[in-house]
Order: C-alpha cells, then sequence, then structure tokens
C-alpha cells in the first residue's frame, strides 16, 4: 500500500509518519520549501506546493492508493481571513486536482470547529454552524468535497479532530503554556476557571486512528476523531500536572473562557467504532 500524506511537518503530521513507518507502509511525503528533518529513511520526498498545483499531482505523488491531507496553514490564529480567502480556495483546487488526476481515496483532517456553539455530544450529523472564519474554511471545504464526488468517482472520509495534544504542541495551546511553566519552574500556572467541558486526544492515538481510518474508512464522509469522553478543563488540566511530577498550582479564573467556544461539548465515537470494526 502507498500513501501519500501532506503536513508531515505539522504536530500531528509527525506522529502520523511515525505510524505509517511502523506499519511498514510506503510513504511519499508532500513538502512544501525545504525538506523535512527526522523522516524515515524509507519515506519519498516531493516538493508539491499547495497552492500552486502541478497539473497532475497524481503522477507526482507516486501515485499512491491513498492521499492523507493533513496540511491547513495559518493557524492556530482561527478568525484570520486567510482561512477564507487564501486557504480554501488553494485546497479545494489541490483536492480536486488530485482527484480529477487519478487519486481514488482521500482522507482530509477537519476540526469539531466545524460544529460552532454546538452543546453536548456532537454526531456527524449535527448542523454545521462554525462561528471561526478557521472553522468556516472547513466546512466549507468538506461541503465542496462532498459534491466533487457527484461529478468525479471517489472514496472521501473527513475526520473531524477534536481537542488533541502532546509533546511538539503549538505554543499557544494550554498543553504546551503548562509545560513551558513546568520549566520555568513557575509556582502558579494562570487559566480560565477550567470549567468547560472538552475531548481531549493524546496525539499519538489520534494518529494511530487516523492511519486506521485512511486505510479501513473507504467513503466514509464525516468522521468525529475523538475521545468520546467528556472531561472539564481543570481535570485535564490536573492530570498533566501530575503525569509531569510538578507541584505548580493552578491559578484559576484569571484568564477569559474563549468566547469562540461553547462550555461543554464533545463527540460522539459511535460513527468512528462503526468504520474501524468496533462497538
Amino acid at each position: 500500500m502507498r500513501i501519500a500524506i501532506t503536513g508531515a511537518s505539522g504536530f500531528i503530521g509527525c506522529h502520523v509518519v511515525r505510524e505509517l513507518a511502523a506499519r511498514g507502509i510506503e510513504i511519499t511525503v508532500a513538502r512544501f520549501g525545504r525538506p523535512i528533518p527526522g523522516l524515515p529513511l524509507s519515506a519519498r520526498e516531493v516538493p508539491l506546493d499547495i497552492h500552486s498545483p502541478a497539473a497532475d499531482p497524481f503522477a507526482e505523488l507516486g501515485r499512491p492508493d491513498i492521499l492523507l491531507h493533513l496540511a491547513w496553514s495559518g493557524l492556530p490564529h482561527y478568525g484570520s481571513p486567510h482561512h477564507l480567502e487564501s486557504e480554501l480556495p488553494a485546497q479545494l483546487a489541490f483536492l480536486s486536482a488530485c482527484v480529477r488526476s487519478g487519486i481514488r481515496r482521500v482522507v482530509a483532517t477537519g476540526t469539531c470547529f466545524e460544529y460552532g456553539l454546538a452543546l453536548g455530544e456532537l454526531e456527524e450529523s449535527h448542523p454545521l454552524r462554525p462561528v471561526t472564519r478557521y472553522g468556516d474554511a472547513k466546512a466549507r471545504l468538506f461541503e465542496g468535497m462532498s459534491l466533487l464526488r457527484e461529478s468525479v468517482p471517489f472514496e472521501f472520509a473527513w475526520p473531524r479532530l477534536f481537542y488533541l495534544f502532546g509533546p511538539g504542541q503549538s505554543a499557544n495551546s494550554i498543553y504546551s503554556q503548562l509545560h513551558a511553566a513546568i520549566e520555568r519552574n513557575d509556582a502558579t500556572f494562570a487559566m480560565s476557571g477550567g470549567e468547560q467541558v472538552r475531548d481531549y486526544l493524546p496525539a499519538a492515538e489520534a494518529a494511530t486512528l487516523l492511519v486506521d481510518v485512511a486505510i479501513h474508512a473507504g467513503d466514509a464522509g464525516a468522521i468525529n476523531l475523538c475521545s468520546g469522553i467528556p472531561v472539564k478543563l481543570v481535570d485535564q488540566v490536573a492530570r498533566w500536572i501530575a503525569e509531569s511530577g510538578s507541584s505548580i498550582r493552578m491559578e484559576l479564573g484569571r484568564l477569559p473562557y474563549p468566547e469562540f467556544e461553547p462550555m461543554a461539548f464533545w463527540g460522539s465515537r459511535r460513527k468512528l467504532n462503526q468504520v474501524l470494526g468496533g462497538t
């Protein structure tokens, strides 16, 4: 099996490449700019600009069985106009070119931000009402690719990522901010009230699920890639502190709650389990 991957140098992409290599899967890494350090020796690198794709990306990528598309620029600035004005049209043009040139299975990552301010457990059929430009652009890309399937035959899976965490994450994430504070030997860690409920998943586990989806999901459409377990932020931070062996103390209520996120939401894992043969 041959899998081409974009976004291999990103936070989740690094984990996915390691998972692919561990399974002995033939990997083609599409990169923009300089070579990506730390890739497995067996991985083949191909220079490729998503914003100016080749006429035949299928051939450029070595005619892969699956395209696992993780690349997206402009993060973590969720409200930037870049997502709608630049990234969305470029992404849709690139993926359309891949399909029209011959790629027959596309697995591209979405986001829980597509659901907007919805509360509670979210099924994939829940209406998409994003409130950030990033979430809006992802939702529109999902709709555009779904429409493309009506005119060009290909299999399409859209795993919506919830709250991933782990080493190498953006410095703006609470996970990285906490561990930076621990490294500095700070006595306290300023955060919100911590009562928001989220769906957390370690990046390495998410990478395993993403590869499973790429191989087994076929034409599944949207799939929540999540733990399915609601957890309060304050409890998750306490767990990270305990795992680190630190004595840092949470200063709750020092920061406001984000306005673009609902107080309590998590993903339903029913479809993911069904697709992957679970219960």
